[in-house]
C-alpha cells in the first residue's frame, strides 16, 4: 500500500503542469481576425479617452477640483484595467497562442483582483465628495482638500494591495495537474481553481471572506452618501434647484450603476447552469466595455468637461493655423 501510494504521488508529480491554455472565443478562423479587429478598436478608443479625461484634469484649472482629481484617478485607473487584458488577448488573436504561464496566470488574476477592488473604493470616496458637495456644501472645502483627496486615492490603493496579496499568498501554493485548458478569455479566479488538484477550500475561504469585506464597505459608504443626497435634493424647494443639485452627480451614478450591475451580473448572479459563452459575454462587458464606458459617460453628460474639450480643440485649431501660416 504504502508503495503503491508513492508511485502515485511519483506520477502525479511528474503530470504538473507549467501553463495553461485559454481556449478564448474558439477556433473558427473568420472569427477570430473580427474580434482581433474589434478589441484593438476599443482598446485604443478606452485608451485614447482616459487619457483625454486625464489630459483635460491637468491642463483645465476650472477641472483643478477634488471631484476631477478622482475622475483623473479613476480614468488612469481604468488604463491599467484594460492594459492588462486586453494586450494579451490581442496577441493571442493575432498569432493564434493561446498558451499562458502559471506564474502568469497568477500575476494577471492578482492585477485583476487589486484594479478591481480600487475600483470600487475610487467610486465610493466620489460619492462621498459628492455627498459633501451638496448635503455639506460650507464645509466642503475643508472636508475635501487636496490631503484628503490624496489620502483618499492612497488608501484605496494601499488597501486593495494588502487584501489581494493576503489573498495571493494562498494562491501561490496550490499545483496543477493534468488539466491545462481554461474555457475562458482571462484567468479568473473560479476556472483556474477549477484545474488545480491541490485542497482549494482554504484559499476559497480567505478569498470569500476579503472579497466580501472588501465590496461590502465600498458599496454601504456608496449607498449611504446617496440616500443621504437623494434626501437633501428632494428637500430643496425649487425645481430647478433640484435639477442643478442632482446634474452634479449624475454621469457619477451612471458609472455606478454600470459598475455594479456588471459586477453583479457576473459575479454575483448564479450562472451555474448558464452557457460558458453567455459568462465570456458577460465578462466582457464587465471587463472591457466599463472602462470604455466611463469616459464616454463623463464627456457626454458632464458640461464643464465638454466645455474643457471645446476650449483645447479651439487652442489646437488655433495653434496649427498659426503654424500653417
Amino acid at each position: 500500500m504504502q508503495i503503491r501510494s508513492m508511485e502515485q504521488a511519483e506520477g502525479r508529480n511528474h503530470s504538473l503542469i507549467s501553463e495553461f491554455i485559454l481556449l478564448g472565443f474558439g477556433n473558427d478562423p473568420k472569427l477570430q481576425p473580427l474580434l482581433f479587429l474589434l478589441f484593438l478598436l476599443i482598446y485604443n478608443v478606452t485608451v485614447a479617452g482616459n487619457t483625454l479625461i486625464i489630459a483635460l484634469v491637468v491642463v483645465d484649472h476650472n477641472l483643478r477640483t477634488p471631484m476631477y482629481y478622482l475622475l483623473g484617478n479613476l480614468s488612469f485607473l481604468e488604463i491599467c484595467y484594460t492594459s492588462a487584458f486586453l494586450p494579451r488577448l490581442l496577441a493571442s488573436l493575432w498569432t493564434g497562442d493561446r498558451s499562458i504561464s502559471v506564474k502568469g496566470c497568477f500575476v494577471q488574476l492578482y492585477f485583476f483582483a487589486v484594479m478591481s477592488a480600487t475600483e470600487a473604493l475610487l467610486l465610493a470616496a466620489m460619492s462621498y465628495d459628492r455627498y459633501v458637495a451638496i448635503c455639506q456644501p460650507l464645509r466642503y472645502a475643508a472636508l475635501m482638500n487636496g490631503r484628503v483627496c490624496g489620502w483618499l486615492v492612497a488608501g484605496s490603493w494601499l488597501c486593495s494591495f494588502l487584501n489581494c496579496t493576503l489573498t495571493d499568498v494562498f494562491l501561490w501554493q496550490l499545483t496543477f495537474c493534468d488539466a491545462k485548458e481554461m474555457d475562458h478569455f482571462f484567468c479568473d479566479f473560479t476556472p483556474l481553481i477549477k484545474l488545480s488538484c491541490s485542497d482549494t477550500r482554504t484559499l476559497e475561504l480567505v478569498t470569500l471572506t476579503i472579497a466580501a469585506l472588501g465590496a461590502l464597505a465600498p458599496c454601504v459608504l456608496t449607498l449611504t452618501s446617496y440616500v443621504c443626497i437623494i434626501s437633501t435634493v428632494l428637500r430643496i424647494p425649487s425645481s430647478t434647484g433640484r435639477k442643478k443639485a442632482f446634474s452634479t452627480c449624475s454621469s457619477h451614478l451612471i458609472v455606478l450603476s454600470v459598475f455594479y450591475g456588471a459586477v453583479i451580473t457576473v459575479y454575483v448572479v448564479p450562472t451555474g447552469n448558464a452557457p460558458t459563452v453567455l459568462h465570456k459575454i458577460l465578462s466582457v462587458f464587465y471587463i472591457v466595455l466599463t472602462p470604455l464606458i466611463n469616459p464616454i459617460i463623463y464627456c457626454l453628460r458632464n458640461k464643464e468637461v465638454q466645455e474643457s474639450l471645446q476650449k483645447a480643440l479651439f487652442k489646437l485649431a488655433a495653434f496649427r493655423n498659426r503654424h500653417k501660416l
